[in-house]
């Protein structure tokens, strides 16, 4: 990229589906690749490059389907704020404003990273058409900075030890997620092995394990983690949502057995969670069962929908998609009459969501 301005065309925001028809940004992890690359190897001459890499992480936050704000997201903004160039207070601006998570999570400190009376001079002189709404949220009511200037110093050396120069400083399990975001599970999997080796297997251990694990697909490794887990467990609410958690994750793994045995745990967990069935858990149990019996073969199939279907009556309502998948169970253990019944609340759940999207 250094080597010609022409190749930047490479690293855009380019609109992309993937194989389950999801929208995402087909440069993503080019443009991820050359950031990293930055970080480790800081030049003045990149400052060109810099700021197209911002106006493309700024594009892509608006456009992207869950928005959010990512690593790379937070990184460009600190690399482009190491350079402290007043003009680039409205690069930061386009990313601060590109959605609602940015809003909030992309520190303000970085439009003043250049110095906070220096930009707001820039600023107030500009006939930027976003000259006012910058002001306004730079200022307070009385005028005066939101930023100390002092502030500016601390939060450059901070953000400075959260995206080191030395690539051994990293944490491992950003290795993990960057080996994720380029499609390497295998690096993936020795990151997640090495951060893991040596250390105490605690509550926090064990659940980052689980949830990189299952982000990898590692299902049985996951649920192998989340059965470990359970001993820090201490009243029902937590007992009964680690084992439905477990549940889910030996059905993804195909441990069917294992996923029944653990929703029986969950369903007597629940017992001592008072009006569990007029909250989220309660409903996320009823559809690991119906999910379950989707999945599950012969007996155990039609042994988990039974009992599904009597769980369910419980419950006034159902969330469409648990309805959507009790239908899927009825049909696939041939129960014409229930799979008929769920098709039908499945719909009208479907029609009041319809109706009530279109009155908003």
């Amino acid at each position: 990229m250094r080597s010609s301005s022409a190749r930047w065309q490479e690293l855009r925001y380019e609109r992309a589906t993937d194989a389950e028809g999801h929208d995402h940004d087909g440069h993503a992890a080019r443009r991820a690749l050359v950031l990293w690359a930055l970080q480790y190897d800081r030049r003045v001459e990149d400052l060109p490059l810099l700021r197209w890499l911002a106006e493309q992480e700024a594009v892509c936050r608006r456009a992207a389907p869950f928005q959010g704000l990512t690593e790379e997201t937070e990184l460009v903004g600190f690399l482009l704020a190491e350079h402290q160039r007043v003009p680039d207070v409205w690069r930061h601006w386009e990313i601060k404003r590109a959605n609602f998570d940015t809003w909030c999570g992309y520190d303000t400190e970085h439009l003043v990273a250049a110095g906070v009376q220096a930009t707001l001079d820039f600023v107030r002189d500009s006939e930027h058409a976003d000259r006012d709404q910058v002001l306004e949220r730079l200022l307070d009511d009385a005028g005066q900075p939101l930023v100390p200037e002092d502030d500016v110093a601390e939060w450059l050396q901070w953000k400075r030890s959260s995206f080191p120069v030395d690539p051994a400083a990293e944490d491992p399990i950003r290795w993990v997620r960057r080996a994720k975001l380029t499609g390497d599970v295998e690096l993936a999997h020795q990151w997640l092995a090495r951060w893991a080796s040596g250390r105490q297997r605690d509550r926090a251990t064990l659940s980052q394990l689980r949830y990189q694990l299952a982000d990898l697909g590692a299902f049985a490794e996951a649920a192998k983690a989340q059965r470990e887990s359970l001993v820090y467990a201490d009243n029902p609410w937590d007992t009964a949502s680690a084992w439905q958690t477990l549940a889910q994750l030996e059905r993804q793994a195909g441990g069917h057995d294992a996923a029944w045995k653990a929703l029986c745990e969950c369903r007597q967990a629940l017992d001592g969670v008072a009006g569990w069935t007029a909250v989220g858990l309660g409903r996320m149990y009823v559809q690991e069962l119906f999910l379950l019996a989707g999945a599950a073969d012969g007996q155990l199939a039609r042994a988990v929908f039974t009992e599904a279907d009597r769980q369910a009556l419980h419950f006034s309502e159902l969330p469409l998609v648990t309805l959507q998948a009790a239908a899927e169970a009825a049909d696939r253990i041939a129960d014409q009459a229930r799979a008929e019944h769920y098709q039908q609340l499945r719909d009208a759940e479907r029609r009041r969501i319809d109706d009530e999207m279109g009155r908003i």
